[in-house]
């Protein structure tokens, strides 16, 4: 059996700048597991999606970012004992903690949408949150000059899901300057009846879609895809919906916790099967010494690269406080929802989890869009997330 102090499951954004974190903290023995050879930031994934970004921009060999004192399991986890505080891997490794911290993301949910992963091998459907299909998006958007295109924001629980508007409305924004825009159907499935949730945010969007012509389907979700018939079945309050002769869809898979963690015991309920801990402290409802953070972790509000920094911040601190029995620091729930309503113009959307707004710049309205918030969301923050956040300065 192989033992660790600190035991972190996940190499994403969450895995990576916590265990950077609490080794600049002082902490001596960190382990992180991870199966994955190469590093993504996975927000840029949009920007590919949309034409202003390409996969080498957001991709790093795993070895390189992670921090040279800690220790790197690569394998994935295959159960989780958190009586005994051990985790087992895939390959057959059984790994010993004494803290835990579960941030292993999210796993596509094919099942939920039958037709849709044999859409995407066919090519006339693919999106921003799957890797492997993010380059094909914007050449197949730009070569459409008529048809119908869906689009599709995912529901609940997903990574940051109203960000799946980005190629949407660079997309429409695209077609309006070449002079397509009116021989294209666009239709939007939203799960909720709005994008965001947040007022001043789904107000500029709503201006958006209109300005755009888009159809929006409220409260709506992708039931069915007829991959060889190319028609989308959509389920919403009224009744169902069947959109044929799809030329192609954005259309982002359902999305749900690794089965370990409900497996475990670990989950306030086996679908979708979050990590169930206090939302304001990071720590589980259930067992003292295991924290989560990041997109499979039930923390009540809305998964982003923004809400991570916050949350890596009081982790960090809540373990080393718990550790010498000091009062526990609580998260407030702060995110932001990086949105674009043009190539050049975006809305940062920086939000508490109450929605109230929480701009990271004092008196600048965080719901306005601007050309500098999309530079910085495009050039600026990637650099700020290799040199600083992945080493743990947050």
């Amino acid at each position: 059996m192989e033992r660790s102090e600190t035991l972190v499951v996940g190499g994403g954004n969450a895995g990576i700048s916590l265990a950077a974190r609490l080794l600049r903290d002082g902490a001596r023995d960190v382990t992180v597991v991870a199966p994955q050879p190469v590093h993504r930031y996975k927000p840029l994934l949009n920007y590919v999606a949309a034409g202003e970004a390409a996969m080498p921009d957001l991709e790093r060999p795993m070895a390189d970012v992670l921090p040279e004192e800690c220790a790197w399991v690569r394998d994935a986890v295959e159960a989780v004992d958190p009586a005994a505080m051990t985790v087992r891997t895939r390959g057959g490794r059984t790994l010993h903690c004494t803290t835990l911290v579960l941030c292993p993301g999210l796993v596509e949910d094919w099942a939920a949408t039958p037709g849709l992963q044999s859409a995407y091998t066919d090519g006339w459907a693919a999106s921003s949150y799957v890797p492997g299909s993010a380059p094909l998006v914007w050449p197949r958007l730009t070569s459409l000059r008529s048809g119908s295109v869906v689009f599709t924001v995912p529901p609940e629980p997903a990574s940051c899901g109203p960000t799946a508007l980005k190629p949407l409305l660079m997309a429409c924004d695209h077609w309006r300057r070449a002079g397509v825009l009116a021989d294209l159907e666009v239709r939007l499935v939203l799960p909720e009846a709005t994008a965001t949730g947040v007022a001043e945010a789904d107000e500029v969007l709503e201006r958006a879609f209109a300005g755009y012509g888009v159809e929006v389907l409220r409260e709506a979700r992708v039931e069915r895809v007829g991959w060889d018939t190319h028609a989308v079945t959509v389920g919403t309050p009224a009744g169902r919906i069947v959109v044929d002769d799809v030329t192609f869809a954005h259309a982002v898979p359902h999305y749900r916790a690794p089965r370990w963690i409900a497996d475990a015991g670990l989950a306030a309920d086996p679908s979708p099967g979050l990590v169930d801990i206090d939302p304001g402290t990071l720590r589980s409802r259930r067992h003292g010494s295991i924290w989560a953070i990041g997109d499979a972790a039930a923390v009540a509000t809305r998964p982003s690269g923004g809400a991570l920094r916050k949350q890596v911040d009081v982790l960090a601190r809540n373990i080393a406080g718990a550790a010498r029995g000091k009062p526990l620091k609580r998260y407030d729930g702060y995110t932001v929802m990086p949105i674009t309503v043009s190539r050049r113009m975006l809305s940062l959307n920086e939000v508490d989890r109450d929605g109230h707004a929480s701009p990271s710049v004092p008196f600048l309205d965080p719901f306005t869009p601007r050309r500098a918030t999309w530079l910085f969301d495009r050039y600026g923050l990637p650099q700020v997330y290799w040199r600083r956040i992945l080493r743990g300065r947050v």
